[in-house]
């Protein structure tokens, strides 16, 4: 979406001057038209002058940073200070260079007459769907500094959740990867040595240090293709991923291994909870959160189940039907929504079931690093403990060797 610079004139003959994403320059004129400017000049800014804010990704602005933002700006708001000025306040006290520059646009945006929750919708990469429509709620209902509490409640509950399981999952993959690259460097460096000797002293060698010596002559003629080749087969398998089916088949294969798939079913339940609760609290109705929940759900069956009950609900049934068709969702869940249904305490319901599964997520991520350290460290033992055994049989055996 092109990026264009204007100048206007109020009723009372002050110039403002601000940029604007959209999606023409007519589009534009119409927009000021309506808030009832006078268009002095509008200038498209190059593509290569806005890379800093169309590239940015929702890792490039810390979930910190947007929590420690909304508490600010909800405790500002409630203060009875103007949002225009709130953000002046704001931007002066955010290092990140970005974030900053984002805020000033939203400035200047409100001051053009566009209300919060539309400057933030202009900037998909940093305030997702759920942030906008949640602003949007909050502005409606007079009750934003509320709002924006929630939300600061919301991202730090699914922040410390996140980390509890790349936490649980970077330990045995450092270990993994270390012992990949120990077991590498034995192979290819250290065993051609004892292959020297064992090729001086003559005679058969046994079966296992024949084998060793055999994947040792390989690894060492072949190294550069096989570190090709492996680098070739991530980057394949990570285009296939970027695509809908390979998307969908991951997120369906991840969701059954052994052990891991357990801990990302219960880590999706947990955040399809505490979103749908949190919107529905807020007040954004139940088609437009499930919409929001379905693309925050980070895992495409998910995804798919979720618009499924939209989409039943748009035709008059429930929720918990199509939930509990996708084999995703446990019957405990199902359950519980419908009841919540029945009762008119949906949100209520969806809270208790986040909270317990943020409760399992913890215990899952103990239990998952309690069975994969012995686990990593025992395979190691294995693989480096043979490759030993295999390069000293032959020392056991030096009698018959020898000739």
């Amino acid at each position: 979406m092109p990026t264009f610079a204007y100048v206007v004139k109020d009723k009372s003959g002050k110039t403002h001057s601000g940029t604007l994403e959209i999606d023409s320059r007519n589009a534009l004129i119409e927009q000021l038209w309506k808030q009832e400017f006078v268009v002095l000049s509008i200038d498209e800014r190059p593509q290569g002058n806005r890379p800093s804010i169309m590239k940015i990704g929702q890792g490039r602005i810390k979930s910190d940073s947007l929590v420690i933002f909304s508490r600010q700006l909800a405790t500002m708001v409630d203060s009875g200070i103007p949002i225009a000025p709130a953000l002046d306040v704001l931007t002066e006290q955010i290092e990140d260079r970005v974030f900053k520059q984002i805020l000033k646009r939203m400035r200047t945006d409100i001051e053009s007459g566009s209300s919060l929750s539309e400057a933030a919708g202009r900037h998909p990469k940093v305030f997702s769907d759920f942030y906008v429509n949640m602003i949007r709620a909050g502005e409606s209902s007079g009750r934003l500094d509320e709002i924006l509490d929630r939300v600061a409640g919301y991202l730090e509950k699914v922040t410390v959740l996140q980390r509890k399981v790349k936490a649980s999952l970077f330990y045995p993959a450092f270990v993994s990867v270390l012992a990949f690259a120990i077991t590498t460097f034995l192979i290819v460096v250290i065993v051609p040595k004892f292959k020297e000797i064992f090729t001086s002293l003559g005679g058969q060698l046994p079966l296992p240090t024949q084998v060793l010596l055999m994947v040792s002559d390989f690894m060492g003629h072949f190294l550069v293709l096989e570190v090709i080749g492996v680098f070739g087969m991530i980057v394949l398998v990570q285009m296939y991923i970027h695509t809908p089916a390979g998307r969908a088949w991951f997120d369906r294969m991840t969701l059954k291994l052994p052990v891991i798939g357990k801990l990302m079913q219960k880590v999706v339940i947990a955040r399809f909870a505490r979103t749908l609760a949190t919107l529905v609290k807020s007040g954004v109705p139940i088609l437009g959160s499930l919409e929001i929940v379905a693309k925050t759900s980070g895992n495409k069956v998910v995804e798919q189940a979720v618009m499924s009950a939209r989409t039943s609900i748009k035709e008059g049934e429930n929720i918990a039907d199509p939930l509990s068709h996708s084999k995703v969702f446990p019957a405990m869940v199902t359950r519980m929504i419908a009841v919540g249904e029945k009762t008119g305490e949906l949100e209520k319901m969806l809270g208790k079931i986040a909270d317990f599964y943020e409760s399992e997520v913890d215990a899952a991520v103990t239990a998952l690093t309690s069975l994969i350290e012995p686990l990593v460290i025992a395979i190691l033992g294995v693989v480096i403990g043979g490759i030993v055994v295999a390069l000293f049989l032959p020392v056991f055996k030096l009698p018959t060797i020898i000739h």
